[in-house]
């Protein structure tokens, strides 16, 4: 187990590295002048380079990754050339605000995939298995923005049972769960569906097994043979794809949060990217890329628990 942790830290190190670069380049090679931005319409050509020279923009471009390395090394991501704020401010106040958002949006895609998975399998070629077949197959379809303006529409404005949008209570309180529900719903809708259908199809080839039909004949009561000896063994493939979402959550909240109004990474990515906010852009996308990695080194360590056979020694 050790040296497994140490050699995904090591992926996770050489990952950042070349993330980092990557989106430097972009940002770089990109259309557009960050000092024009900063210095707004008005400003004369010398205001600019003067700017510039201000920003490091006036240096080579290796040479300004290798300072934002040094930065990064000693945990300064820089300053919003926007905000002249650190950009390790920005992040804690939106980083919190999204991760909210993805856990939220997780929970009810658990709920609703793994519970739609289970029922879809053990009621496999009956109405239930092709409804949920299709209330997968449209949950996957629709886009975001249309799935979030028309659950506004019903449940916000025609109903008023929750509000239009933002999110600046919190998630604990009676008001915070109001205002994330439909968010939270919005967001996690694609991944509930893709969490049914690994479900179904996993639950299905483990409900075949010998074992299964063993544990039948021996008189157990069928919800302990779903539940205990089924759900448990088919659980391995759904946590990968749990997983794997809940970093596409944290990294593709940007439409939900912009429809609804959250002040989150993705709105502030968003903004960043407008405006060529350099720093912003590069910090709030290590975050993203680093949360991921992380995930998916703890699904590794979760497997063994899932599966004592599996074993990383």
């Amino acid at each position: 187990m050790k040296g497994m942790i140490l050699k995904r830290f090591v992926q996770l190190v050489l990952l950042l590295l070349g993330v980092s670069f990557i989106v430097f380049m972009s940002m770089h090679l990109a259309p557009g002048d960050a000092a024009s931005m900063v210095a707004g319409p008005t400003a004369t050509y010398s205001d600019i380079a003067r700017i510039r020279e201000s920003l490091g923009l006036d240096r080579p471009v290796l040479i300004q990754y290798l300072d934002y390395l040094r930065g990064i090394a000693t945990g300064y991501f820089g300053t919003s050339f926007q905000y002249n704020r650190p950009v390790a401010d920005l992040l804690r106040e939106a980083f919190p605000v999204t991760l909210q958002l993805a856990i939220s949006a997780i929970i009810v895609a658990i709920v609703l995939g793994v519970g739609t998975g289970i029922l879809s399998a053990v009621k496999h070629n009956t109405w239930l298995d092709r409804l949920s077949s299709i209330v997968s197959l449209i949950g996957i379809s629709l886009p975001n923005f249309w799935l979030g303006a028309v659950l506004i529409l019903v449940f916000a404005v025609n109903l008023g049972w929750f509000p239009v949008g933002g999110f600046n209570q919190p998630i604990w309180t009676a008001a915070g769960i109001r205002q994330i529900t439909l968010p939270a719903v919005t967001l996690g809708a694609a991944s509930a569906a893709m969490i049914s259908r690994m479900s179904r199809a996993s639950m299905l080839e483990v409900i075949r097994a010998d074992y299964i039909r063993t544990a039948r004949a021996k008189g157990l009561k069928e919800k302990t043979v779903i539940m205990v000896h089924s759900l448990r063994n088919a659980m391995i493939p759904v946590i990968t794809v749990i997983g794997v979402n809940f970093g596409l959550l944290l990294g593709g909240s940007i439409i939900t949060e912009n429809v609804f109004a959250i002040r989150g990474l993705g709105s502030v990515i968003v903004t960043a990217i407008s405006r060529r906010d350099f720093p912003v852009v590069q910090g709030a996308v290590l975050v993203v890329a680093t949360v991921f990695v992380v995930i998916n080194l703890l699904i590794d360590i979760l497997y063994t628990f899932v599966d004592p056979r599996i074993s990383y020694e």
